[in-house]
């Protein structure tokens, strides 16, 4: 029977392992750093391991808040937590297993008559501030640590990815180790009192009840991982990797201190030691310390990025949780004990036994009996009413959501496909411009090298023509009519600057963006060493390029090593082939 009970627990301790370990391993998986696979074994491992070595320190706490001392009780409580978690979950209302756990535990107290310890509770309530306000200091220390270490270190990006994907591991393990620790509370911390007294003997240890209470639950969560894990995992990881590799690193690890700090005994005495304050050891909800460390890296990055809008239905989420939680268990608690007629609180319990003999001290009339007989079917009544009523406004509420769900994806729909439609049309639109910019580009190139060709075909007559003249005038008879002739030549062909003017305009039309790509990447460049890039590009030769530029092949010679100086370049690099490639 008892391991009957228990399944509310269990249940509780699966939907915490599917959901919390998107928190561990989320970033690693969703980058696909780590593989899914390695990452459920890592963390089933390690979660086990933090629940059976580290999972009292925090039990003891919510024992101080309420000691649920029957087993029908502590299924009632864990099953109301999860009932509460499932609800809000399915209203897209963000939750804390571990503030329901504990609304639904004080619930049991105002049941019970158990009086609830103001100064326990005052603790875990700060514990819920301190979390996410600790977490988000160690993010922004150990991701500034972080980004010193890597600039002083120079590591190779194929080295860092290596790196990060083996501290991943590691601060995942860790992170799995502190979730057990600290949240198996959650999931078997009302079944203590009520554990059955056994023991297991496995030879190099041994096993006590409520450590195999702990060893039950931390399967439980390692279970949930095993099974329900990926989806969220991948959600929660790709979502996370909106960040930096670096953020999301520091992010994991300052969760996993703030679930450890909160959950090592050892700690805290050590802490006490020194004559400080002891450390409360509390379920601390994992998602409030992942949000704390996201929240750091955002406000030192300036607060951009930070969605205040939904940090503020959070806040609302987890000021609600405990207040629901404890409503729900307090009705729940008064079907099981007087409809089912389980037992959900010890009636011989001392306290509650003087209580009860000072209420029976008083005087009472003599018709008490019937007034209790009365009212009793009649208080019945109201509840199973209630009760009624909060399932029909559930499920209507649910219903209005799936529906404004569908309204909105119909919207959304709609929206989209308009959308679609006219980005096609302005495709084809920008493709037709395109093609068309493309043919007049094309027909200028070959314009511009027919000019270029023009060009210097003209400047190799001119110098042919030259040469000739020269030689005439070598002569001591020169012909005055041969003279004339040559002269009407060289005005005919007087036309080569008009054409070089062209050529000008062209090579700077055509050559935007490469000028644009040349001068982010050398800056210094002057325009004429702009123009000599340009037509290098053309592969001209340097006699060529002389003829178009009017002026001689040594020239360009000493401009070409000039410009390989401005670019830094060695001896063994090929000017044409760096220029082509920009």
């Amino acid at each position: 029977m008892f391991f009957f009970f228990l399944s509310s627990g269990l249940f509780l301790g699966w939907s915490l392992g599917a959901n919390d370990a998107a928190n561990i391993f989320g970033s690693a998986v969703g980058s696909r750093m780590v593989k899914f696979s390695v990452a459920v074994v890592v963390a089933s491992i390690f979660v086990v391991l933090g629940a059976v070595l580290q999972g009292s320190g925090a039990s003891l706490t919510l024992g101080k808040l309420g000691s649920v001392d029957a087993i029908g009780g502590a299924f009632t409580v864990a099953l109301c937590a999860g009932f509460t978690v499932f609800w809000m979950t399915r209203l897209k209302l963000p939750v804390s297993t571990s503030q329901a756990i504990i609304g639904a535990i004080i619930g049991w107290n105002f049941y019970s008559g158990n009086v609830t310890d103001v100064v326990v509770l005052g603790k875990i309530v700060s514990t819920w501030v301190a979390g996410p306000i600790l977490g988000a200091i160690f993010a922004v220390l150990m991701y500034k640590l972080l980004k010193f270490i890597l600039a002083k270190s120079k590591i190779h990006l194929i080295k860092l990815d290596a790196h990060l994907k083996y501290a991943l591991l590691i601060i995942g393990g860790f992170g799995a180790f502190s979730l057990g620790a600290n949240n198996v509370a959650n999931v078997v911390g009302v079944f203590i009192p009520s554990v059955p007294d056994i023991q297991l003997d496995f030879g190099f240890f041994i096993f006590d009840s409520v450590q195999l209470l702990f060893l039950i639950g931390g399967i439980s969560i390692a279970m949930g991982i095993v099974t329900y894990s990926k989806k969220v995992m991948m959600t929660v990881g790709n979502d996370l990797m909106k960040l930096s590799a670096e953020a999301a690193l520091v992010i994991v690890l300052a969760h996993a201190m703030v679930l450890f700090i909160f959950s090592s005994s050892s700690l805290s005495n050590a802490i006490q030691s020194l004559g400080l304050p002891a450390i409360p050891l509390v379920p601390v909800s994992s998602s409030q310390a992942i949000v704390g460390a996201i929240m750091g890296i955002g406000l030192l990055k300036g607060g951009r990025g930070i969605k205040f809008n939904v940090l503020g239905r959070i806040s609302v989420g987890w000021i609600t949780t405990p207040v629901i939680a404890g409503i729900v268990s307090f009705m729940s608690l008064f079907f099981m004990d007087n409809v089912f007629k389980l037992q959900v609180y010890d009636t011989t319990n001392t306290a509650l036994k003087s209580m009860k003999s000072e209420f029976n001290s008083f005087p009472k009339p003599t018709d008490i009996s019937v007034n209790v007989n009365l009212f009793q079917p009649l208080l019945y009544t109201i509840i199973i009413i209630l009760t009624i009523v909060i399932i029909v406004l559930a499920l209507k509420l649910t219903n209005k959501t799936l529906k404004s769900k569908d309204e909105e994806s119909s919207d959304i729909s709609r929206k989209y496909k308009a959308q679609e439609a006219f980005l096609k049309t302005e495709l084809a639109k920008a493709n037709t411009e395109n093609a068309e910019l493309e043919k007049e580009i094309d027909f200028k190139r070959k314009e511009q090298m027919s000019i270029a060709l023009n060009i210097i075909q003209k400047n190799r007559f001119l110098e042919k023509l030259r040469t000739k003249i020269d030689k005439i005038i070598e002569k001591s008879d020169t012909d005055q009519v041969e003279l004339s002739k040559l002269k009407k030549l060289i005005v005919e062909n007087l036309s080569v600057d008009k054409d070089r003017q062209r050529f000008n305009i062209y090579i700077n039309e055509l050559n935007r963006d490469f000028y644009f790509r040349l001068l982010n990447r050398y800056p210094n460049l002057t325009e004429n060493e702009q123009r000599l890039c340009a037509l290098v590009r053309l592969n001209l030769s340097s006699k060529d390029m002389a003829s178009i530029l009017n002026i001689s092949t040594k020239s360009v010679e000493v401009n070409r090593h000039r410009l390989r100086k401005k670019m830094h370049l060695k001896r063994e690099d090929n000017l044409t082939e760096l220029i082509s490639k920009l």
